[in-house]
């Protein structure tokens, strides 16, 4: 009989992913690598270099340098305004994520996002108080409304069984209507049609900031996201309240029989929801712009869902995640104008990314396969061998 040979790269792939202990870092890896080359090949189909505009999308973050600067501005410049884009993203992943840590979907993030932005502004932004006490108070303000509006829909879940997908795609409604005609009606600025800009005390960005000669837009939001995203790793990995929302995330009926506050844990996970939202809101409405926008709910709460689950719902995958899909959105500008591609091939390429990275469990199904397979292959051969 003769000996089968087994398939090289059929060996590569099991190599490079086999081992299952750091599959949750190498498949979604190979993942965003596979939907990189896909994307590279749609540009190529449009006629142009696809390294060069995937070099435009860094370079439009700062992460590259660029041939040449206007003045006041450098690579560093680049990077600070990228940092100021992604910090609300960061909030708003870490968001979804604990919610979905409790087997809740918060779709709502975006509206909480608004009410604490615009809260935050009316009272704290419209006012005269000084940077020092401003700045912390628009945190705490938005806090605590993201917080009370997260709270409400685990409430309505626990209480009457409504499902939190449906009341809080209901509450975005309701809340980016009374927004809207409350900026229209009383803080509107007429230029512009958005809502009054927020004071420079206020802003948790300081923008223009003279360093060296450069200007800087300083994202005061970004250290507090970080530290964030750490403490809630620590919190699920080493904590008992930790453990018990994910074990009601996980089951709810054992969590009940083994004697945890279902109720409580569902309610806690989306007031912490909400807060970060909330959080996500004042950084985005305080910080990366300066006004609302009426009738238009801020597409990071939505986009922040697929960064979540790219990142498994990792505090630190979420980093790492956030980061990368901040780059196709803040990079996607510089792209358009440099490659002469539409700022939407941006879109599609962070659209490959979580479609691959939502085949994740596909890839590890062939990966298993495959390693079944060579597994079988080396042992027929063996026994040809041995007879």
């Amino acid at each position: 009989m003769k000996k089968r040979k087994v398939n090289p790269l059929s060996r590569v792939f099991v190599k490079l992913l086999g081992n299952e202990k750091y599959q949750v870092i190498t498949i979604p890896v190979f993942a965003i690598l596979l939907s990189l080359v896909v994307g590279a090949a749609v540009i190529a189909a449009l006629g142009k270099d696809p390294v060069s505009a995937y070099l435009n999308l860094l370079q439009g973050c700062g992460i590259w340098p660029k041939q040449k600067y206007a003045g006041g501005k450098s690579m560093l410049t680049d990077f600070f305004s990228f940092m100021n884009y992604w910090t609300p993203m960061i909030f708003a992943s870490l968001a979804v994520a604990v919610a979905l840590k409790a087997g809740l979907f918060n779709i709502g993030v975006s509206g909480q996002m608004l009410a604490a932005g615009f809260v935050s502004t009316i009272l704290v932004g419209y006012s005269s108080l000084a940077a020092p006490i401003a700045k912390p108070l628009v945190i705490v303000v938005a806090i605590i409304v993201g917080g009370l509006v997260g709270a409400f829909i685990g409430w309505l879940k626990y209480k009457f069984n409504i499902n939190e997908v449906v009341s809080s795609i209901m509450i975005n409604y309701i809340i980016q209507y009374v927004v809207a005609f409350l900026i229209n009606t009383k803080y509107v600025d007429p230029v512009s049609r958005q809502s009054t800009n927020v004071s420079d005390a206020s802003r948790l960005t300081l923008m223009s900031t003279e360093i060296g000669g450069f200007k800087y837009d300083i994202p005061l939001g970004i250290v507090l996201a970080i530290i964030v995203a750490f403490v809630i790793k620590f919190v699920f990995d080493k904590t008992t309240f930790g453990y018990e929302i994910k074990t009601v995330g996980l089951n709810r009926k054992a969590a009940q029989y083994a004697g945890i506050n279902v109720g409580r844990n569902m309610v806690t996970a989306m007031l912490i929801s909400g807060a970060l939202s909330g959080l996500a809101g004042a950084t985005y409405y305080l910080g990366y712009f300066c006004s609302i926008q009426p009738k238009v709910l801020s597409s990071t709460g939505f986009d922040a869902i697929a960064v979540s689950l790219l990142g498994n719902s990792n505090p630190l995958g979420i980093l790492l995640s956030s980061f990368l899909i901040s780059i196709m959105g803040k990079g996607k500008t510089y792209m358009s104008s440099s490659a002469g591609l539409d700022a939407e091939i941006a879109s599609v390429i962070t659209g490959l990314i979580l479609l691959f990275s939502a085949c994740g469990a596909f890839i590890q199904y062939l990966v298993k396969r495959s390693k079944e397979n060579i597994a079988e292959i080396e042992k027929a051969n063996k026994a040809e061998v041995d007879k």
